[in-house]
């Protein structure tokens, strides 16, 4: 009867061990999707020159810029939506010798944004941008 609790007792510990593990895997999958989703490259290696236009997509999108750091290649904004506050954090890094790497994370309230529309919809403002500038368009 003993040696049969602990055979049950040491076939759920591996149960457990095998969910936790899942669910492990499944978080960092999703962390990966996540950061795919937020990073496009860019083929230019004028860092201050992206991050004047990461400035001026937000300000076209209607953020209000909090902070600019063209030494960490960083920039936060936040705008008020629905009585919520969205903020925005777009870095920019090299990436190999001719191109950018830049990666925008959203947070609305105190949730991460994983809708992907929402980054897609960043990137292609940010994209447009890039054209117009790189065509001295204003």
């Amino acid at each position: 009867m003993l040696r049969g609790l602990l055979l049950l007792f040491f076939v759920l510990s591996l149960a457990g061990c095998t969910t936790t593990a899942q669910r492990t895997i499944d978080a960092e999958q999703s962390q990966v999707q996540l950061r795919s989703i937020q990073t496009r490259a860019f083929d230019t290696t004028d860092r201050k020159k992206m991050l004047r236009t990461v400035i001026s997509t937000l300000q076209d999108l209607e953020f209000v810029i909090d902070r600019a750091d063209l030494s960490l290649g960083s920039v936060t904004a936040s705008k008020f939506t629905r009585h919520t506050l969205l903020k925005m954090t777009v870095t920019v890094r090299p990436r190999g010798e001719t191109q950018l790497l830049v990666r925008a994370n959203a947070q609305f309230g105190l949730r991460a944004v994983d809708n992907p529309e929402s980054y897609q919809d960043f990137f292609t403002v940010l994209e447009k941008s890039m054209f117009l500038t790189a065509h001295q368009v204003d």
